[in-house]
């Protein structure tokens, strides 16, 4: 006997695809906002860079598949309209354009949007049958392809000596100056002198030359609590999330476990040694923790799909953040956990989904049988 699954993503709220990525991409207005108030326009320019790109490569990929399948099969043409606008390439490119840091040239939202969406979506047969989660897989490789560009940070608008509005940062991101000439380096350099970098990169780079946390904490980008600008942007993440779940569109077991597996290592590794292990609070709300927990990790189709695989994935996803973050190269370490994670999501459901009914005793009857 065959049992025939259909391609995920797969849902329990009997929602459509359309449906569930607008929910999705509602839940992430409250992040945009916060990253739009504490780090300029950046982000939403190059998430227009992106939305258009990415729209523009999944038609151009659906024409010639309908094409090639009109030829084979004699059929009339079918419509792309609603495939193109399923909201998935539009989610995928705003998830991707969060990532970026705001003043990357406009061509790496568009090189990064072209290769989520043709390479790592459409060539693996589109949605539903992608392996990686399109947006990590973007990222990942624009951040091993352009690392100078990829890691340009600003500081938030309330440390920058120059005022980045939306003329000055729409020219920095086409031409790589402002209106007045200065540079993307001079736009990162605060009123101190000092060049700056985000908080995680910040930890990482005096703690590798011998500070303490605690002589850490009191550089500028950190502010009064955590991590300046995105401890409130992972909080916003968070509210989303937590939207999300209450309205049942993603599961809550993958991002309560990674959130638990990341406060377990953090704390293990604060109460042994302090002065080199930032808190969990600071782990939580720095980076893209919240937006990975909430938004990528439990992607329907590239996660896995037992609710025991589930809590493993976000166990798994959680250690290997940690592990990065702190022994790793790189500052954050979330898109490079994703991605080990969708290697590891088919094995992980080979051995957690539930046995079906009556297997045991189909197993006895064929043993007598032969």
């Amino acid at each position: 006997m065959a049992f025939w699954i259909a391609s995920s993503p797969h849902a329990h709220n009997q929602a459509q695809t359309s449906a569930l990525m607008r929910t999705v991409i509602y839940a992430l207005v409250p992040g945009v906002f916060a990253q739009w108030y504490f780090f300029g326009w950046g982000n939403l320019i190059h998430i227009m860079f992106a939305v258009v790109t990415a729209l523009l490569a999944e038609f151009f990929v659906l024409s010639l598949r309908n094409k090639s399948k009109n030829k084979t099969s004699g059929a009339n043409k079918p419509k792309i309209s609603s495939q193109l606008f399923d909201g998935s390439a539009i989610l995928t490119a705003i998830l991707l354009g969060l990532c970026l840091p705001s003043l990357a040239p406009w061509w790496v939202s568009v090189i990064g949007a072209i290769f989520a969406i043709i390479v790592v979506k459409q060539l693996y047969g589109g949605l539903g049958h992608n392996p990686f989660n399109p947006a990590m897989a973007g990222y990942v490789m624009l951040l091993i392809s352009f690392p100078v560009q990829m890691t340009s940070w600003q500081p938030p608008l309330s440390l920058m000596a120059i005022d980045l509005n939306l003329p000055n940062t729409l020219s920095t991101i086409l031409t790589g100056f402002t209106s007045e000439g200065y540079s993307v380096e001079q736009l990162r350099t605060n009123i101190d002198g000092f060049t700056m970098a985000t908080p995680l990169d910040t930890l990482k780079t005096n703690i590798g030359l011998g500070l303490t946390v605690y002589e850490t904490v009191k550089n500028q980008v950190f502010g009064s609590h955590f991590s300046l600008g995105w401890e409130w942007i992972n909080t916003a993440f968070l509210v989303g999330g937590l939207l999300l779940i209450y309205k049942k569109t993603i599961p809550w077991q993958t991002p309560i476990s990674f959130l638990a597996s990341l406060l377990i290592c953090t704390f293990v590794a604060y109460s042994i040694n302090p002065d080199n292990s930032a808190s969990t609070m600071f782990h939580w709300l720095s980076g893209g923790c919240m937006l990975g927990a909430f938004f990528i990790l439990t992607d329907p189709v590239s996660g896995a799909t037992s609710v025991k695989g589930r809590v493993i994935f976000g166990l798994l996803a959680g250690l290997l953040v940690y592990v990065i973050r702190d022994f790793g190269g790189y500052p954050d370490g979330v898109a490079f956990a994703v991605l080990l994670c969708n290697m590891a999501a088919p094995l992980i459901d080979q051995y957690t989904r539930p046995r079906t009914y009556g297997h045991q005793l189909n197993i006895a009857n064929s043993r007598e049988v032969k």
